[in-house]
C-alpha cells in the first residue's frame, strides 16, 4: 500500500511558515470539512518551475472571492511559498497543491467569523493517467452527473465542494474499466471529464464545448493558443452529445492531464491522430522541452 498523504516527509507551507508535513493538522470541526467552504489549485512543476503559476495564484485568489471570503496572503506571496517549497522538497517535476479555506471558530451555515486559512503541499509526481494506455488513448463512459446550472453553483470557482460528483463519477467509470468519464451539463450539452476540459478534432479544426458552467481551465487556454499558433482553427460552442459521431479525434486537457487523447467515449470511437499528437507534443515542449521526445 502507498504512504498515505498524512504519512509523508518534508514540509508543508501553513499560514505563512513551513511546518513539518506531519504537524500540518486541522481540527475536526473546520467549516471547510464539515460545509465545503474551501478553494484550491493544482500545479505542475517541470525541471523544478512551477508552470503559469502566477495565472494560479490568481485563480486562487477569484475562487475565494465568488466564495465570499479573501485569501490573507497576495498573489507575489502565494507565488513565493510555492516555489521555495518546491525548492525546499527538491522536487524538479511535482504537483503543487495550495488551497484555502474557513477555520473552526464557528460552524453553521453562516461562517463569517472564521479564520481563512491557506496552505501549500507539494510531492513528486508522475503521470495522471497510466502512460502505457495514453498514447493509445484512454477510455471514457458517460457520468451519471450533470455539471450544474451556474446560477445554482459557483461554477466559476474551483472550489471542493464542486468535486463530489466529479469523485463519484471517477469511481463508477473506473468500476466498469474506463479511465474516466465525461460529463454533460444540466442542459444536456457535453461540457468536460471528471478532472479536466475535452477537445474534438473535425476536419483539420478543434472544437471545445464554452466553459460557461464548469472551470475554464489554464490547460485548456494554454491548448487553443498552441493550436492557433499553428494555424489550427478553433471553435469554442455548445457540443451535443449525438456529435461525438462525427468527430474524428478526441483528447482532454489538464494541469494533471496535461494533453491525453482519447480512443473512446461509450459507443463512438476516436483515433489518436496527427493534431491530438502534435497539440501534446507542443505543450510538453514548453513546460519541458526534454519531454517532448516522449509524446512523438
Amino acid at each position: 500500500m502507498a504512504t498515505g498523504f498524512d504519512q509523508r516527509e518534508g514540509f508543508i507551507w501553513m499560514n505563512g511558515e513551513f511546518v513539518k508535513w506531519a504537524d500540518a493538522k486541522i481540527h475536526v470541526l473546520t467549516h471547510g470539512l464539515h460545509y465545503a467552504s474551501a478553494v484550491f489549485e493544482g500545479e505542475r512543476a517541470y525541471g523544478g518551475e512551477i508552470f503559469k503559476l502566477n495565472e494560479h495564484s490568481e485563480r486562487l485568489h477569484e475562487s475565494a472571492r465568488i466564495l465570499g471570503f479573501e485569501i490573507p496572503y497576495s498573489v507575489t506571496e502565494l507565488n513565493d511559498a510555492c516555489s521555495e517549497l518546491v525548492r525546499k522538497q527538491g522536487l524538479q517535476n511535482a504537483y503543487v497543491r495550495p488551497i484555502a479555506w474557513r477555520g473552526s471558530e464557528q460552524l453553521g451555515v453562516a461562517a463569517q467569523e472564521t479564520r481563512i486559512n491557506c496552505a501549500v503541499a507539494a510531492w513528486e509526481w508522475s503521470s495522471y493517467f497510466d502512460p502505457a494506455q495514453k498514447l493509445k488513448g484512454i477510455r471514457l463512459c458517460m457520468a451519471e452527473y450533470r455539471r450544474p446550472d451556474p446560477l445554482t453553483a459557483p461554477s466559476r470557482s474551483k472550489a471542493c465542494g464542486l468535486y463530489t460528483i466529479c469523485t463519484i463519477s471517477k469511481h463508477a467509470a473506473e468500476a466498469k474499466g474506463y479511465a474516466d468519464a465525461l460529463m454533460l451539463d444540466w442542459r444536456g450539452q457535453v461540457a468536460e471529464a471528471t478532472g479536466a476540459n475535452i477537445f474534438f478534432v473535425k476536419d483539420g479544426q478543434l472544437h471545445t464545448p464554452t466553459a460557461d458552467c464548469f472551470l475554464d481551465g489554464i490547460t485548456r487556454r494554454t491548448i487553443m493558443g498552441l493550436a492557433r499558433d499553428r494555424g489550427i482553427e478553433v471553435h469554442e460552442r455548445a457540443i451535443m452529445p449525438e456529435e461525438l459521431e462525427g468527430f474524428e479525434q478526441c483528447f482532454l486537457s489538464g494541469t494533471a492531464a496535461e494533453v491525453t487523447p482519447v480512443s473512446e467515449i461509450g459507443p463512438h470511437r476516436f483515433v489518436v491522430g496527427e493534431i491530438a499528437k502534435t497539440l501534446m507534443n507542443d505543450y510538453y515542449a514548453i513546460v519541458q522541452p526534454k519531454h517532448a521526445v516522449a509524446a512523438e
